[in-house]
């Protein structure tokens, strides 16, 4: 097996809402392969409330009602993180904060849409970015 599978990652709120509403592109590949249990994500409690906030938030309630239990399955393959260090303000989006703080306290790599608001952190404090085509493109390379 590829041993990106083992990447430790964090899956941004962004990646979540499309691997759920829009099929065929590299987040719903990500999120199949979540639900498989396939990949070493991580996530803080503040990481998991965004998600929840987000998605019931933004889909009817219809919609909602049927994601969650999609969502729960997902988190069964979670490993939650504390969060013992923060490195605040590290991006231009305080909404993206506690993104930054789960990443880099699971010596993991966040997989985002938004790589502009990380970009700080990367620089500063060696915070991993890919995109979802990024990421997808490493888990198909030989």
């Amino acid at each position: 097996m590829n041993e990106i599978f083992d990447l430790p990652i964090v899956v941004d709120t962004n990646v979540v809402f499309e691997g759920l509403t829009k099929q065929g592109g590299a987040s719903d590949i990500i999120i199949t392969a979540w639900l498989a249990g396939l990949l070493n994500v991580y996530a803080s409690n503040a990481l998991v409330y965004e998600y929840e906030s987000t998605l019931s938030n933004k889909l009817s309630p219809i919609r909602w009602r049927q994601t969650v239990p999609i969502l729960r399955r997902m988190l069964n393959h979670v490993q939650f993180i504390a969060i013992y260090y923060s490195w605040r303000p590290s991006s231009p989006d305080p909404g993206d904060e506690h993104v930054i703080d789960c990443t880099l306290n699971a010596n993991a790599t966040v997989i985002t849409a938004n790589v502009r608001d990380f970009r700080k952190a990367q620089k500063e404090a060696g915070l991993r970015v890919l995109t979802p085509v990024e990421f997808i493109n490493r888990l198909t390379e030989p």
